[in-house]
């Protein structure tokens, strides 16, 4: 299914090409290596590299996360070290202390810059220390923060089998009876509708996971797998005609590669944060499959009902939002606090595919005639000083942005939000709805509580009581 904006659109699009003021992209690391148990992130850089992963990360002096920095020395930038070699001495000691199932190579800026040939160099390494070696550039030249996961599950893409383990042992022959007997029954078939595979993309924790699951599971379809999986050999079967559908905003090169490459069919949906979001996810799967959605108009109306949830809104409604641009979420963050009868009044985005995210710009729209307020500008590649002259001018009454520019804006009265703060929190489908709202209103309440005003008083506050 692919969905177009209306040539009448009156989202207004403008593109500033200022620098990426994010999180450098590397940082996937910290929630690949946990989703991806067998793997071992092996971050290709500098010192700096390896200084902002133990600082961002927060990683406690008791853990052993899967991942370490192969440092570049001056010897290695001017080429007088082999890297083969220093990188198969990596590898091994790597293969010796954990033994995992992948190896993923993270190149860096620095690897860009001195044109270090890492796809070259993995396969002849791969097949002499015998573990899959991944390699995934996610440098912060070319990519924004939350991108360095989209080259990550692209380059996976690559490893997706074409045909499932047993079916592939069952056609040499005689080995049958082997997959009948011994072996947990199937879910019974009635319950699913008779459609082709789909396969998830997007890492996102096992609750989440679980619940996205059980709501298909609820129309009648079945998950044939998730992208990543849990283990690097559980990756999904995706063949030609294999239907995909993503679940976060930021993974276009992934799409494009499961279409182009494995001949996936992709799902053009808005994606699952929020009631309106995930009712809207799960109604264009099920269009695509040709099955007639349950219930999900009540299911969504039950979500905003709630009377906690009655609470976070009646704090947003009537007041103005501002995106700086940090973590490509924007436009899905918006479009949810729009539904909660906030303004958004400007929309910065590092980078912005308007056809993985079509469906979920015209979602944007239509929530923006149905709730009666301005359609908002979107600006990819935002200049930051440019940004900080229109918060000035418009001041918002919130301003959603990265860590580099929430004290100064702070210091000026203006209330902001850590965009990174969402990136991190589960936020994706109905049962987390009450999650994003208590991050969205938290700096309005912090400021209510420094005035002396409680939660009840300020709820009444704002609902007029």
């Amino acid at each position: 299914m692919v969905t177009t904006l209306d040539n009448n659109s009156s989202l207004n699009f403008q593109c500033e090409t200022g620098n990426y003021h994010t999180f450098c992209p590397i940082s996937c690391v910290a929630w690949l290596y946990q989703k991806i148990e067998d793997s071992f992130f092996l971050v290709v850089g500098t010192k700096t590299c390896g200084y902002f992963l133990q600082n961002a990360m927060g990683v406690m002096i008791f853990a052993e996360p899967r991942y370490a920095m192969a440092e570049l020395e001056e010897g290695d930038i001017s080429a007088k070290l082999n890297d083969y070699k220093e990188l198969k001495r990596l590898c091994l000691q790597i293969k010796r202390d954990r033994n995992p199932s992948v190896i993923v190579w993270i190149g860096t800026c620095t690897t860009e810059i001195i044109k270090m040939d890492l796809e070259g160099l993995a396969p002849k390494l791969e097949a002499e220390i015998g573990i899959p070696i991944v390699v995934a550039r996610a440098n912060g030249l070319d990519y924004a923060f939350t991108q360095g996961e989209d080259t990550v599950l692209a380059a996976m893409v690559q490893r997706c089998p074409e045909q499932a383990q047993e079916e592939e042992l069952a056609t040499r022959g005689g080995l049958q009876s082997i997959f009948h007997f011994g072996k947990k029954k199937p879910e019974a078939e009635e319950s699913f509708h008779d459609h082709p595979p789909l396969v998830i993309f997007g890492s996102v924790p096992d609750p989440v996971v679980t619940q996205l699951t059980l709501e298909l599971k609820k129309q009648g379809i079945r998950v044939s797998g998730w992208l990543p999986a849990k283990r690097y050999g559980e990756l999904p079967v995706v063949e030609p005609g294999t239907y995909v559908v993503g679940v976060n905003p930021f993974l276009s090169r992934t799409a494009t590669t499961l279409v182009r490459r494995k001949k996936a069919k992709l799902i053009t949906a808005p994606f699952p944060i929020g009631p309106d979001g995930t009712r809207a996810w799960i109604e264009a799967i099920c269009q695509e499959l040709g099955i007639q959605p349950q219930g999900l108009a009540e299911r969504e109306a039950q979500v905003w009902n709630h009377p906690q949830i009655q609470d976070y809104i009646n704090l947003l409604r009537g007041k103005r939002v501002f995106f700086m641009g940090d973590n490509l979420l924007e436009i899905s963050l918006a479009r949810l606090l729009v539904r909660c009868g906030m303004t958004v009044q400007e929309i910065g985005i590092p980078y912005l595919d308007k056809r993985y995210q079509a469906a979920e710009l015209a979602l944007l729209e239509r929530a923006c005639e149905e709730m009666g307020v301005p359609k908002p500008t979107i600006v990819e590649k935002p200049d930051n000083y440019n940004q900080i002259q229109r918060i000035k001018a418009l001041q918002p009454d919130l301003v959603i942005t990265g860590m580099a520019h929430a004290n100064p804006l702070e210091a000026h009265g203006i209330t902001t939000k850590w965009s990174v703060e969402f990136t991190f929190a589960q936020i994706h489908g109905f049962g987390n709805t009450q999650a994003v709202l208590e991050l969205a209103t938290r700096p309005l309440r912090r400021n209510a509580a420094l005035k002396g005003l409680g939660w009840d008083k300020l709820v009444q506050a704002e609902a007029g009581v």
